[in-house]
């Protein structure tokens, strides 16, 4: 397969919630929230990734701190553009001053429409690339879990991210079947924050929310129920409260997000040729992203679909991982426009 320069390529894995950079020689340079602090009087950016996060909840009237992707796509176009040019602009801090701008491998959600995937390429370009290519945020998954994509085998993959989770099959460089759900590591933060909100009476912030999920969160049944003091707002007071949850609570507020991507495997195991399935039954399903370090949620799926589950070495950078070793086929990208961002079997 040809290959191409990759002395000014970078991989991007847009996130929902994290946006990560690979740079070639390097690996994953840029690792940081999604997040952006906008000035609402001037419009100015005051700050970008976790400086940004660190102000959640705690700036002036003036400052709105924003994500600008919501489910996996852009919500915000003029931020996101902004954004990635800093994050551009960080991956490539070190390189000549008269270096040329770089060609950028961007993954998308497998379920992405041809509109909101023109958005990612064009926000791309305006922050600075000289050509953008879209990849399969599953196909990269795969390729950063080290699972065989380019042979004649099945591989199946669970990307559970931020504001998506991707299910595909993946065979001979292409995505066989896929189901794309918008419904993540977000939506389990937001299910914790109702739950508490609803039994407790108490508003909690979305770091608290993510800090309980990662703390204490567990899909299914507990076995070692675990507590945890978080502190919030008493809706009836107004005063500040600290109460004391339990992961078995925890555990009930997340039951529904769970069976949404459960189900979506399933899905997608249904639609997959037998021989492919066959192949999966062998080599096990391979769980990614921030949303698979979630306690039991491998058993929980291998439980449901009767086949093995596997955590990927490196869940939260599997995807930036993937996306930058694509580079070293970026011709084969050139050639066939996405060729891995459309499930090629319904």
């Amino acid at each position: 397969m040809g290959r191409f320069s990759l002395s000014q390529d970078l991989g991007v894995d847009l996130g929902t919630a994290n946006t990560l950079v690979f740079v070639k020689g390097k690996g994953v340079v840029v690792r940081e929230p999604t997040v952006v602090a906008k000035n609402i009087e001037t419009g100015g950016i005051e700050a970008v990734g976790q400086s940004a996060r660190n102000m959640i909840g705690r700036t002036p009237g003036n400052i709105s701190v924003v994500r600008p992707m919501k489910d996996g796509v852009i919500a915000d176009y003029d931020t996101t553009a902004v954004m990635m040019k800093y994050f551009i602009k960080k991956a490539m801090s070190r390189r000549s001053l008269f270096a040329k701008k770089p060609n950028v491998m961007i993954c998308v959600p497998s379920g992405i429409t041809m509109v909101e995937e023109r958005a990612v390429l064009d926000a791309t370009k305006q922050a600075g690339a000289k050509d953008a290519f879209p990849i399969a945020e599953p196909f990269s998954a795969a390729i950063g879990a080290g699972l065989p994509v380019w042979e004649p085998t099945g591989s199946m993959i669970v990307d559970i991210g931020g504001g998506t989770t991707e299910v595909a099959v993946i065979s001979l460089g292409g995505v066989v079947t896929s189901r794309s759900i918008r419904t993540a590591g977000d939506n389990m933060d937001e299910a914790i924050t109702n739950y508490i909100r609803k039994h407790y009476n108490l508003m909690i912030g979305e770091r608290s929310a993510e800090s309980i999920k990662m703390d204490i969160g567990v899909a299914g049944e507990v076995t070692d129920d675990v507590e945890m003091d978080i502190r919030g707002r008493d809706m009836l007071s107004g005063l500040p409260k600290t109460i004391t949850v339990t992961s078995r609570e925890i555990a009930v507020s997340l039951k529904e997000t769970v069976e949404d991507i459960v189900e979506a495997v399933k899905d997608t195991l249904e639609k997959t040729p037998p021989e492919l399935a066959a192949d999966i039954m062998d080599r096990g399903i391979v769980l990614s992203g921030g949303g698979s370090l979630l306690k039991n949620i491998d058993n929980i799926i291998s439980d449901e679909t009767k086949m093995p589950v596997f955590v990927t070495d490196d869940p939260l950078e599997s995807v930036a991982i993937g996306t930058g070793k694509s580079l070293e086929y970026i011709q084969h990208f050139r050639s066939h426009p996405n060729v891995s961002s459309r499930p090629t079997v319904e």
